[in-house]
C-alpha cells in the first residue's frame, strides 16, 4: 500500500522501466524523462517524455469494506485505500522519424512483455508490498488524443496513452475499536 508519495513513485517506476527498455536501441544514450509538456522539450538527445495527464478513482474498487488491524496491534479499523487509475501520455522527441518510431516500438514492447509490475519492480512506498500495477495501452480515438494535446496547447504528435491500475493510496482515517469486555443476558421472554 502506498502513502501520499505513491503517485510520484508510480511515475518513477514508469520512467525507469522505459529507460531500461531504451538501452541499446541507439549509439546515443536514450532515456525516458518525466515532463509536464508545459515548456518545450529539449531535443539535444532523443528521449521519451512521460506525462501524467489524468488521475481518476477506479470505480470497480469503490465501496470496499474497512480494514481491521490484526493482533498484536491495537484494535483499529481503517478506511480502505483509494484505488487510483493513472493515465500517461508517452511521446518520442528528437532524432529522426525512424528513431522516434523505434522508441515508440520499444515502449510498446516493454509494456506488452511486462504488463504487470510487481515485486522488485516496485520502488518507493510500494517496495516490499503485495501490490501489483497493471499497465494497459488505452485505445483512444484520434479525436480523444487531439483533445489531450489541445488541452496542453501543443500540436498533435504521435504518442501512446497508457493506463496504470490499481494504485492504492492509503487513507489516514483510522478509528480505534472498543473491545467488548463484558455482556449481560436478560432472561425476559420476548412478546
Amino acid at each position: 500500500m502506498g502513502d501520499f508519495g505513491v503517485v510520484a513513485d508510480v511515475s518513477t517506476i514508469v520512467v525507469e522501466r522505459l529507460t531500461r527498455a531504451l538501452a541499446g536501441l541507439s549509439t546515443e544514450p536514450l532515456r525516458a524523462v518525466l515532463h509536464d509538456l508545459s515548456e518545450p522539450v529539449q531535443t539535444d538527445v532523443p528521449k521519451l517524455t512521460v506525462f501524467l495527464y489524468e488521475i481518476a478513482e477506479d470505480p470497480a474498487s469503490r465501496n470496499r469494506p474497512p480494514i481491521r488491524s490484526l493482533p498484536p496491534d491495537p484494535p483499529t479499523t481503517r478506511k480502505p485505500p483509494m484505488a487510483l487509475l493513472m493515465r500517461y501520455l508517452i511521446t518520442p522527441w528528437g532524432g529522426d522519424q525512424l528513431t522516434q518510431h523505434r522508441m515508440i516500438g520499444r515502449a510498446l514492447q516493454a509494456f506488452y512483455d511486462d504488463a504487470i509490475l510487481d515485486g522488485e519492480e516496485l520502488t518507493g512506498s510500494l517496495a516490499a508490498s503485495t501490490d501489483t500495477l497493471h499497465v494497459t495501452l488505452t485505445p483512444l480515438t484520434l479525436d480523444q488524443k487531439s483533445w489531450v494535446w489541445y488541452a496542453i496547447q501543443k500540436p498533435y504528435r504521435l504518442s501512446l496513452n497508457y493506463e496504470i491500475r490499481v494504485v492504492n493510496l492509503d487513507s489516514l482515517d483510522v478509528s480505534a475499536l472498543r473491545l467488548v469486555s463484558s455482556r449481560t443476558i436478560d432472561g425476559t421472554p420476548l412478546p
